[in-house]
């Protein structure tokens, strides 16, 4: 028992001293502990210290080049300026020189004004003078001589005259024979050249257009029940369909072209959609003619820009567009328009004329054609109006109403467009109409002329557009013409058929006819 104890009381002073030595041993790493950190403070207060002097150093030695940088700079910015005002100076002193030297020669010119006005008043002094002198030398050779100015000057303007009238006369013939014969010569060179430059096809349109079907039964279909189909097209178009036994065919018959076109596309469309009824009809008539209008104004567009013609109102390239679905005896008005005006041009080039405008004034001389349907008037007035409407030149206005002698031509090219319109409309093929029946147009026109009593003789002339009457001044005085004029008239418009106008001109003339032997 007593060594029990004793082993339990070793073990308890056992254990005492190891937590007494544990104590000390920590005691002792902490005070150990403390002083190493005391030493990294202390190391670290050092390096602290020694980065800040280093950073100061670095500092104050930037500071020192950014000193010397900026003085250099300030120092050069001197410079410039010294030299800039150096320059100033010795342009002021350039700029004080030279109004010095424009005062001067101000001053030089002011002189020279007083001595010029001083030398001109010296001079019409003298004028004053010599016209004084002059008049008294005049009135002393009257005196002498016995005759006046007046009478003197008429004297020999009688001597003069009689001596020189035979030369006169001879040297005037002389000239106006070459002047006929090089004018002649001249007018034929610049036709036949212009007809070898300028070569159009001819385009005829008929009054009728045949629309290909693609069996029999479509045209069953086109008119419908009880001809309710055929009765719309007809009536929202303004055509005749002519539905025979044509196979797989069927004719639109208009004498507007525009129209049948119109026509033409409503009712190949029609065909292609299937769906025939006057309510589809009526809406894809509609919207041909909204293609249509955008078509010619494609066209017009399309003419300007072949012929180089620029600034033209957008309302005219429609009308001038409208031209292509326009004829006169057959013929495209378009086209003859378009080669009206390349005539035009290379006569005008021939002559030195304005080329742009001369091709303006040919193009534009039977716009009136392209609306002439619409409104009351020739194609003539018409035409003149919407020149006038849309700003053209006067030559092209007058060119409009004078390409047909209906108004005098106040320029060259207003009679090259007369020609040119006559070139294109005479040329063999270029109107649909036989040659047997416009020869008998003319006869009868200059037969209904010469059954008048007191008429002498009669030529058609312009394509039988004019008629031109001669009567027998010994049977009709001046105001019977007037009657026989009318008379003719009356007389064409009973009898005859035909487009257009046609003028009537009645000349009386009388000759004084001698013979020298």
């Amino acid at each position: 028992m007593a060594s029990i104890l004793f082993s339990i009381l070793l073990t308890i002073v056992g254990i005492f001293l190891g937590i007494v030595a544990i104590t000390i041993i920590n005691y002792l790493r902490g005070v150990n502990a403390t002083k190493k950190s005391e030493e990294i403070i202390e190391k670290a207060k050092k390096e602290a210290d020694k980065s800040k002097r280093d950073a100061i150093l670095e500092a104050k030695e930037e500071a020192h080049k950014i000193k010397i940088d900026t003085d250099k700079e300030i120092k050069e910015k001197k410079q410039e300026i010294k030299e800039s005002e150096d320059r100033l100076l010795q342009r002021e002193e350039s700029i004080d020189r030279r109004d010095q030297a424009l005062q001067n020669r101000e001053k030089l010119l002011d002189d020279r004004d007083n001595s010029l006005v001083q030398k001109q008043k010296e001079i019409q002094d003298k004028e004053v003078n010599l016209d004084e002198i002059e008049k008294k030398q005049l009135e002393m050779l009257e005196n002498i001589s016995g005759y006046s100015k007046e009478k003197a000057k008429n004297e020999i303007m009688k001597k003069v005259e009689a001596s020189m009238n035979l030369e006169i006369s001879e040297y005037i013939k002389e000239r106006e024979t070459e002047a006929k014969l090089e004018a002649d010569k001249k007018a034929k060179s610049i036709l036949v050249t212009s007809m070898q430059k300028y070569a159009s096809d001819v385009t005829n349109e008929q009054t009728v257009t045949v629309v290909s079907l693609p069996n029999d039964e479509m045209k069953g279909r086109i008119i419908g029940r009880e001809g309710r189909n055929i009765r719309t097209i007809e009536a929202v178009t303004g055509v005749d369909l002519i539905i025979d036994d044509t196979p797989e065919a069927i004719v639109l018959s208009s004498f507007d072209p525009l129209r049948r076109e119109i026509a033409r596309v409503t009712l190949e469309t029609l065909i292609k959609d299937g769906r025939i009824h006057p309510t589809r009809i009526e809406e894809l008539y509609d919207k041909t003619c909204k293609d249509m209008n955008a078509r010619i104004t494609e066209i017009g567009t399309d003419t300007l820009y072949q012929l180089g013609i620029t600034k033209v109102d957008e309302e005219l390239v429609n009308i001038i567009g409208k031209l292509h679905f326009r004829t006169s005896y057959g013929q495209n008005a378009l086209t003859h328009s378009i080669e009206v005006a390349n005539l035009t041009g290379i006569m005008a080039a021939e002559l030195g004329e304005n080329v742009a405008l001369a091709k303006r004034a040919g193009l534009l001389h039977d716009i009136g054609k392209a609306i002439d349907f619409e409104i009351e008037g020739s194609h003539v007035e018409v035409g003149v109006e919407l020149a006038k409407k849309y700003g053209e030149d006067e030559v092209v206005i007058n060119s409009i109403a004078s390409h047909h002698g209906d108004t005098e031509q106040t320029s060259i090219i207003s009679a090259l467009v007369m020609v040119a319109d006559a070139l294109s409309a005479a040329r063999p093929g270029a109107r649909n109409d036989s040659f047997e029946n416009y020869v008998k147009r003319l006869k009868q026109l200059e037969t209904i002329a010469n059954d008048i009593e007191g008429v002498d003789k009669t030529y058609a002339l312009q394509a039988g557009r004019e008629l031109r009457v001669i009567v027998k001044p010994d049977e009709i005085d001046d105001l019977q013409s007037y009657k026989v004029a009318r008379d003719i008239k009356e007389k064409v418009q009973n009898e005859m058929k035909y487009p257009g106008t046609i003028k009537i001109t009645v000349v009386r003339e009388t000759r004084a006819t001698e013979e020298a032997k």
